[in-house]
């Protein structure tokens, strides 16, 4: 009861704010969303997908990715202290190891673990857009889209300018950044720079972050060649984020890198885009920070690939096909030297009848795996437009997991990889409905997930090592909705945003006596953000966020920011957790209390 009247209150004081009926251009009909094969307007998908774009970026509470992903209901961000320094990514109950993410449609999976995904986190500087897709997607993306997937867009320069931007705060922050974007008579660019440091908000828990990010667009009045180069160190002390919390001296280093080379070629019937892509992470941790000869552990990945999509229209519908190659490796001085070929080739087609009003997309994915060999996806999208303003869709996949190389590798004191392991399986169906006039934006969906082969990590005894074993079934059913609502006050935009998630999950017993798969998902998932401006030159946000997980342990945050806009110069205030609430997200990790960032940002046109 204590959760629905947390939601309950919520709701009613957000609603109490005066909603001025004035219409306005939509413009989420226009979006395409570019993470699909069949690149389709928002309103025509007949998948959940949720859009925050680069106006919603600019005044989010938010200065780093994980921080802004946390704002949407069903994404599950565990972080481990502040400024997004490491974190966990989770869609619909889903592991990090299940959830995938992209870059302008590039697949940025590690080989070796899930748990390095963010490690390649874009500054939100350099983001145009963020595509969420929940439920089954491994017919579009492949392995690793097991229960979503997030892709980023990243911006296109459209005219010179340089922005300087700085900030200080609480637990000695200092954030230091420049973008620059150019437009030649054949080219443009982006170039950015950024360095985040901080002494931490608790013993050991410093960090030294530095992000390089360069685009490219040659040949911009033909066919353009746009290349795209991003590099992300991090160094930071590790107190209690791995292992048990009683380990504080803990330490990490991260480098994570893209390199790509993209087109797109278009006549009247086809649309191809190849791509060429290189990803390496690299990441280093010291059980004992001043001490490597304790433990030590030292892994770099690499993935090397090729890929075109591609689309026909015919009187028939839209045909999407295509092909990705990688040549992935890895080297580790605990998991060894390992290599694999991946390949992925898929067909889906969109059939549309009765005017429109009806659309089915089959499809498949085909991956092939030097150690797994090959493994089918398949899968099926129905939409029904109810009328201009109302869409039922319902979408059915079968999607799978092959484990990681920590999972069939890693060997500790205490742990013990298996490489015998089979891939991780499940059957998701989902159905929906979308709502959209004037300023306001409805979606809602329940979804059923069955899966098996779960990875868990068992024992029978007390003193023996912990190894991984495909044992475990798991069910998830959940319900979802999310409601937007733009309006007009004294002329100014206002916008209203509420996302609720709600999970149940039954997980098969087994005839271990020790297991480490612990149900610790969130069962309820509340979010609203306030976006405001009532005075000339000031906008503020609010954000509420209310968790509770599977062990019934739950908490209330609030964030807020004000912007004081004066030319071209910008003073911003954002304030985390401004009630102190007391509270871990992952490991028992204690996150921050009240904590304060001032910013400032200068644009030179």
């Amino acid at each position: 009861m204590k959760t629905t009247y947390t939601i309950l209150i919520t709701v009613l004081l957000l609603s109490n704010f005066s909603f001025a009926q004035e219409k306005s251009q939509q413009k989420l009909d226009s979006v395409l969303i570019t993470s699909s094969r069949i690149d389709l307007p928002f309103k025509k998908n007949s998948h959940t997908i949720t859009l925050i774009s680069a106006k919603e970026i600019e005044k989010s509470t938010a200065t780093n990715l994980t921080d802004l992903l946390q704002e949407v209901a069903g994404v599950d961000v565990r972080r481990r202290g502040i400024s997004g320094m490491q974190a966990d990514l989770y869609i619909r109950g889903g592991s990090f190891d299940q959830t995938l993410l992209l870059i302008d449609g590039i697949k940025v999976e590690d080989p070796q673990t899930g748990h390095h995904t963010l490690n390649i986190a874009l500054p939100l500087n350099v983001i145009h857009r963020i595509e969420v897709i929940k439920g089954p997607a491994a017919r579009v993306f492949g392995q690793n889209a097991f229960t979503g997937a997030i892709n980023i867009v990243t911006k296109k320069a459209k005219q010179n300018s340089v922005i300087l931007d700085a900030a200080v705060g609480s637990y000695h922050q200092k954030n230091i950044g420049v973008t620059s974007t150019s437009v030649l008579e054949k080219s443009a660019h982006i170039i950015h720079f950024s360095k985040n440091l901080s002494e931490g908000y608790r013993f050991n828990t410093d960090f030294d972050n530095q992000n390089y990010f360069v685009k490219s667009s040659f040949n911009t009045h033909k066919t353009p060649i746009n290349l795209l180069a991003t590099f992300s160190e991090r160094k930071f002390g590790a107190n209690g984020f791995y292992a048990s919390p009683a380990y504080v001296n803990q330490y990490e280093e991260t480098q994570a890198s893209l390199i790509a080379i993209s087109t797109t070629y278009k006549t009247e019937k086809f649309t191809w885009k190849p791509k060429l892509y290189w990803k390496r992470n690299q990441d280093m941790y010291l059980f004992v920070r001043n001490n490597p000869s304790v433990y030590r552990n030292l892994h770099i990945s690499n993935k090397v690939g090729v890929g075109v999509n591609a689309s026909y229209k015919s009187n028939l519908g839209t045909t999407g096909f295509g092909v990705d190659i990688a040549k992935v490796a890895l080297s580790s001085n605990n998991l060894g030297a390992q290599h694999r070929l991946a390949s992925s080739l898929f067909v889906e087609h969109r059939f549309t009848f009765l005017n429109d009003k009806i659309d089915v997309t089959p499809g498949v994915a085909i991956n092939y795996y030097t150690d797994f060999k090959f493994h089918a996806f398949p899968g099926i999208d129905l939409g029904y437009q109810l009328s201009s303003t109302t869409k039922l869709y319902a979408n059915v996949g079968y999607t799978y997991r092959i484990p990681t190389y920590t999972d069939m590798f890693y060997t500790s004191p205490t742990t013990l990889g298996d490489d015998n392991l089979s891939p991780e399986e499940a059957i998701t169906e989902e159905i929906g409905i979308k709502f959209q006039k004037n300023k306001i934006t409805v979606s809602a969906a329940v979804f059923n997930k069955d899966a098996k082969n779960l990875i868990d990590y068992v024992k029978q005894n007390a003193a023996d090592k912990w190894k991984a074993t495909n044992i475990n079934s798991l069910n998830t059913i959940g319900f979802e909705t999310n409601i937007a609502y733009g309006y007009k006050m004294n002329n100014y935009s206002q916008k209203l945003a509420i996302g609720y998630t709600f999970l149940e999950e039954e997980l098969a017993k087994n005839n271990v006596n020790f297991s480490r798969y612990s149900l610790n998902s969130l069962k309820h998932h509340f979010t609203a953000t306030y976006r405001s401006q009532f005075v000339k030159n000031v906008t503020q946000s609010i954000v509420y966020k209310f968790a509770e997980r599977i062990d019934q342990k739950s908490y209330n945050v609030i964030d807020a920011k004000i912007a004081l806009q004066i030319s071209k110069l910008q003073f911003s205030v954002t304030a985390n957790n401004i009630f102190n609430t007391e509270y871990t997200e992952t490991n028992l990790v204690p996150m921050p209390k009240a904590n304060v960032l001032f910013g400032l940002k200068y644009h030179f046109k």
